[in-house]
């Protein structure tokens, strides 16, 4: 017989509530004041209200007694012919009605942007209409509510043609909502299916159920306090001492992790407060929070959201990482774009990047042939321009994954010690001047990039067979591409101008790709991506690679991805998609490994690639 297998860990999850939310994520989708109509917290009560109200309806012997009188109606229209000429006759009039009623309403707001000819004929059509009173006049507003309400609840199909016939006479109608507002509105409906549960626990009981006896679950905490959009009902604390309680209920199968926003450790010296010993050893305080949940408690790992408004390199984080590193403890990162992001305005400081520069006189290609040039002094470069200005748009400027080379590579890392006002940063990683290598550095830091980058990212990469860049997984299997140093040179001539070719041009799946096969201890999970059956044939390919089969984790992004699929489902494609050897490898395998603080010999010593 053989040895039963480890459990399956899902490690990326979610349980948090409504009330962890902050009320304004409409916020730049929609204009002020209109955002301030469609609060969260409004949205989450009246939900609330509704599952515990008129939701419990249906179970009530009273609806299935009416439930059994309208099944009955309905057969008997559907039965007899003449009735059910009727209820279409009716279904045609209400239609035709309801039509002219939004046509007049939106005329006297917006001239119709139809040409004059259709304009007339619809004029023609109506008055012949009139004429046989199929369109009669209606002054009161409560009977024109009264027709609409008919349509929308007895005859959807209705309601479908008459939105398709106005958006030839206004055709701003086929923008609204558009498809950014769309994926909030499910983003809204998402949370407010889940928020009937007042408590986490009860959220990870509805996870728990998709899967077999014995499976663990890493469960990710927001703090969205710092995004711009309002304050959530409860604070971050209260959010984590309830995975707290759940984990002493739970303690093999609930791994939760604490939420680091640099903006949250500046605000509050208890958050992460320490001291730095002889050996540059981060020493937490008595009272410092993360401590408490990751050491006291035993929290598994550390989650940041960049997009929420912060670089993952802030000076605030470098002492976190370090301490994280020495212990062992996982960092994971959110790394893909969404509907989550900062909510105010772009900062002076975020239009140019802190580390990365760009040259100013071309030395590579967009498609990422190397030129031969000596190499360049300061002079020839400026800071990275970051152009982008909608809030959607330059979330990019966080999230993206060449932002961690600045914690991995001991060179740009030194710099931003160096730059740091705090001495017990410098400290900590033995920090002697700009060009000695410190005494410690991150190489050995563990983490994992939420998400892949994405999977219109995994896409961009299949797409890309003329790019240099991204062929570097297929030319250097065992290293991918280069990020600081010519790919062809044996001198390993450095290139300063690099960074900006793969920021701008590299698809986000070679660059995770390459950090992974560079960095022992960096790993990737497909949360999310999963529930698109197109990822499947690049994840088996990845698989294959034996720098990356041992650094992908099986993560589903319950239950933000609910939109798309449950979480069973998603189980049941992957498992049926994957080899029972490669599925065990991304869901019992790897993610044990990636949890366990013991898995890589903990040392900070400086290790240059």
């Amino acid at each position: 017989m053989s040895e039963p297998k480890s459990p399956i860990i899902n490690c990326h999850t979610h349980v948090f509530t409504g009330d962890h939310v902050p009320p304004w994520l409409a916020k730049t989708f929609l204009p002020w004041p209109f955002y301030r109509l469609l609060p969260l917290s409004g949205v989450v009560k009246l939900l609330r209200w509704w599952y515990n109200n008129p939701g419990r309806v249906p179970y009530t012997n009273q609806y299935k007694k009416f439930e059994r009188w309208l099944y009955r109606v309905r057969m008997v229209l559907a039965r007899s012919f003449v009735l059910s000429l009727l209820k279409n006759l009716l279904g045609i009039f209400l239609t035709i009605n309801v039509f002219f009623f939004a046509y007049d309403w939106l005329s006297s707001l917006i001239k119709p942007a139809s040409s004059a000819v259709e304009t007339g004929i619809l004029s023609q059509v109506r008055q012949w209409l009139e004429s046989f009173e199929v369109v009669i006049t209606v002054s009161s507003a409560f009977v024109k509510i009264l027709f609409f309400l008919l349509l929308m609840i007895f005859f959807k199909s209705g309601r479908n043609l008459i939105f398709f016939v106005l958006k030839r006479f206004w055709k701003f109608l086929g923008l609204l909502p558009g498809k950014q507002t769309m994926a909030l509105l499910k983003r809204y409906l998402l949370i407010g299916r889940f928020s009937r549960y007042e408590g986490q626990a009860k959220i990870f009981e509805k996870l728990q159920r998709q899967y077999p006896p014995g499976s663990g679950f890493v469960v990710l905490p927001m703090d969205m306090e710092y995004m711009d959009a309002g304050a959530p009902a409860h604070e971050l604390q209260s959010q984590m001492d309830e995975l707290a309680a759940i984990k002493r209920k739970n303690p093999k199968t609930f791994f939760p992790f604490v939420f680091a926003d640099p903006r949250r450790i500046k605000a509050d010296r208890r958050y992460f407060d320490y001291t730095v010993g002889e050996n540059g050893e981060i020493i937490p305080a008595d009272d410092c929070l993360i401590k408490k949940w990751l050491e006291d408690q035993h929290f598994s790992g550390i989650k940041i959201y960049p997009a929420l408004g912060y670089y993952p390199f802030d000076e605030a984080l470098l002492a976190l990482w370090k301490y994280a590193a020495d212990k062992g403890f996982p960092i994971l990162t959110h790394c893909i774009r969404g509907t989550i992001f900062y909510r105010g305005r772009k900062k002076k400081e975020w239009d140019e990047h802190p580390v990365f520069k760009q040259s100013t006189k071309a030395d590579t290609d967009r498609d990422g042939d190397e030129q031969d040039n000596e190499e360049p002094d300061d002079e020839q470069f400026d800071q990275l321009l970051l152009p982008e200005r909608k809030n959607i748009d330059f979330q990019v400027i966080f999230t993206h994954p060449l932002n961690y080379l600045c914690l991995l590579d001991e060179t740009l890392l030194r710099k931003l010690v160096g730059r740091s006002t705090d001495e017990r940063i410098k400290k900590a990683f033995g920090y002697t001047d700009a060009r000695t290598p410190m005494k410690h550095n991150l190489h050995h830091l563990k983490l994992c990039f939420g998400h892949f980058g994405g999977d219109d990212e995994w896409e961009r990469f299949m797409e890309r067979d003329r790019d240099n860049y991204s062929s570097q997984l297929f030319k250097a299997p065992s290293r991918g591409v280069e990020f600081l140093y010519n790919d062809n040179s044996p001198q390993k001539k450095r290139r300063p101008g690099k960074p900006e070719q793969i920021w701008k041009f590299v698809d986000w799946y070679t660059i995770i790709c390459s950090l992974m096969l560079q960095h022992p201890n960096v790993y990737a999970d497909i949360s999310y991506i999963l529930y698109k059956p197109g990822i499947l044939p690049l994840l088996k390919l990845t698989l294959q690679n034996p720098g990356l089969r041992e650094k992908v984790l099986y993560g589903s992004d319950f239950y933000v991805v609910r939109n798309h699929k449950s979480d069973k489902e998603m189980l049941a494609n992957i498992m049926a998609g994957l080899s029972e050897e490669e599925f065990d490898l991304i869901a019992r395998g790897n993610p044990k490994k990636f949890l366990d603080p013991k898995t890589y010999p903990s040392t900070s010593q400086s290790m240059n690639t």
